[in-house]
């Protein structure tokens, strides 16, 4: 029997890692605590489980509900460790902007997955004297849970997950692209959040979104853990390999080269989580601005280009805002996701949350 399952994000899962009590960090979520609560940003889902070995997906994040290649967004892409296969960095890093969606996939889906945004961006009203279309996709490698070599996504998949992107609560874990990834050896998947900076900083908000399949020796809130459970790497070879997307969004009015500062904080999120960006990982991050004063139009008569943007002595609490949201959706793939069975009957546990939290409660107790 061979089961197709498209997920929106209003997908019911279980209880996320502030559910249990718990909170990481100084600054506050967002209403969702998702990358969603950056305004105009959506995401879409689209989920691939195939028989006894398909398990895979593609999740779609878009910047803004307009034409984004007529209104494009101010970007940069930091690679934290470039054992990946990331399309489209090259024309981000240098014109400083993107003009498609975010899709992130698995390793083998990336040319399909260019082709469907390519697809998607000519078909757009107004698109149609458009003849270079610079698309954005990420991947990571869902390979032992899924039948990568397959190849099952098509453009109707990529474009599926595009077209019915919502804003809103986003669903996390087994789907989309997370549905075959693996995080410090659990089940890994889709995780997001956010936070407000205050006030007197703007009141700007950043969203992350991550897909996590990495490795490395899990913390949680500074808390050790794969020691506790002594599930750790002891190869330090296959076991901390894997690769880790992360999206940022913000609100806040930054030109590229400070976006790439913002991306740069992505990575001490994730070492905060234990993620080590080992030699066989593709650990990448896209930081993007949805600001719509700096929003770059394909065709202006004019010579120049108007923006406003922040001071670099006043983006320091978006740096703090972006580290705690990243860490954050990372533990939030591990707690909702689930376990899984994939191809050649390959089973991956989903994290003891029972465990975990007992764990949690006991270091707290000693601290006190």
């Amino acid at each position: 029997m061979i089961l197709f399952v498209t997920v929106l994000s209003t997908f019911a899962q279980q209880k996320r890692f502030r559910d249990y009590g718990w909170e990481i960090g100084v600054l506050k979520p967002g209403r969702y605590n998702a990358i969603t609560d950056v305004e105009g940003v959506s995401v879409g889902h689209t989920t691939l489980r195939i028989g006894d070995s398909v398990r895979t997906g593609v999740t779609a994040i878009v910047p803004h509900s307009g034409n984004i290649f007529q209104q494009k967004v101010p970007a940069a892409i930091y690679i934290g460790n470039g054992f990946g296969k990331l399309a489209g960095y090259s024309q981000v890093k240098e014109l400083g902007n993107i003009e498609t969606p975010i899709i992130l996939t698995n390793t083998l889906s990336v040319p399909i997955a260019s082709d469907a945004l390519i697809t998607y961006t000519l078909g757009l009203p107004g698109n149609e004297e458009v003849r270079s279309v610079n698309a954005i996709v990420g991947e990571t490698n869902d390979g032992y849970l899924n039948d990568i070599r397959g190849r099952h996504l098509t453009q109707q998949h990529v474009v599926e997950a595009i077209t019915k992107a919502q804003t809103g609560p986003v669903s996390e874990g087994n789907i989309g692209a997370g549905t075959g990834t693996v995080c410090f050896g659990y089940k890994g998947g889709i995780g997001t959040s956010s936070r407000v900076v205050p006030k007197a900083f703007g009141g700007y908000t950043v969203g992350v979104l991550v897909q996590t399949n990495f490795g490395g020796v899990l913390e949680i809130n500074g808390v050790p853990i794969a020691k506790t459970l002594d599930n750790y790497p002891k190869s330090y070879t296959y076991d901390v390999d894997g690769s880790c997307m992360i999206i940022v969004m913000t609100d806040a009015p930054l030109d590229a080269r400070n976006l790439e500062r913002l991306a740069k904080r992505a990575i001490m999120g994730l070492a905060k989580t234990g993620g080590i960006a080992s030699n066989g990982s593709g650990d990448y991050v896209i930081a993007v601005s949805t600001a719509k004063k700096n929003r770059i139009p394909y065709a202006d008569a004019s010579l120049y280009h108007t923006t406003e943007t922040l001071r670099n002595d006043v983006i320091s609490p978006l740096f703090l805002a972006t580290i705690e949201a990243t860490e954050e959706a990372i533990i939030n793939s591990l707690f909702a996701a689930k376990t899984t069975i994939g191809r050649e009957g390959h089973r991956i546990e989903a994290l003891p949350i029972n465990h975990v939290i007992e764990i949690l409660e006991a270091y707290q107790g000693t601290k006190r």
